[in-house]
């Protein structure tokens, strides 16, 4: 079983993830527990998925650990599936379903607005620097523009 993330720039953003397949881990229902990221600080699907097979797996079970079914669940995940499935036609590769909607998630959400009356106003938070966190090299940042301004854009460099 792996646990996919999405990934992120910040070194300890997944450590949630990391710590609820530890607890899998743990609890020895699973032959296998891994945790990865789709993109940015691995490790990343492809490495643990061969890792999964070269130790013997036969039937992989991908849960994205995801709220929402957005475009990397509906299309980004299962494309980068379906081609590691390829290199490896003998296992059985499924991809489950996101933590999405749940009674346990509702009851999550009432702790954390629990939690929050501990919590100071928003204006005292002291906020790192995003330099603190550089994108992995061969990557590159996603940048917000407006229609027009990516006309533009594109004007200048493909036409």
């Amino acid at each position: 079983m792996i646990l996919l993330g999405h990934g992120s720039r910040v070194p300890d953003a997944g450590n949630s993830m990391i710590q609820v397949a530890d607890a899998l881990r743990e609890k020895g229902d699973f032959n296998m527990v891994q945790s990865c990221n789709m993109s940015r600080l691995g490790p990343h699907f492809d490495e643990i998925f061969d890792r999964c097979v070269m130790n013997g797996a036969r039937d992989v079970l991908v849960l994205p650990y995801f709220l929402h079914n957005g475009l990397h669940v509906k299309l980004d995940v299962p494309a980068m599936m379906q081609q590691a499935a390829i290199r490896h036609p003998h296992v059985r590769l499924v991809f489950g379903k996101t933590l999405g909607f749940d009674p346990l998630v509702v009851q999550l959400v009432e702790k954390r607005i629990a939690e929050s009356d501990a919590l100071d106003d928003v204006r005292h938070m002291s906020l790192p620097s995003e330099r603190e966190f550089p994108v992995p090299p061969g990557q590159c940042e996603f940048v917000a523009m407006d229609p027009e301004e990516a006309d533009r854009w594109k004007a200048e460099r493909f036409e």
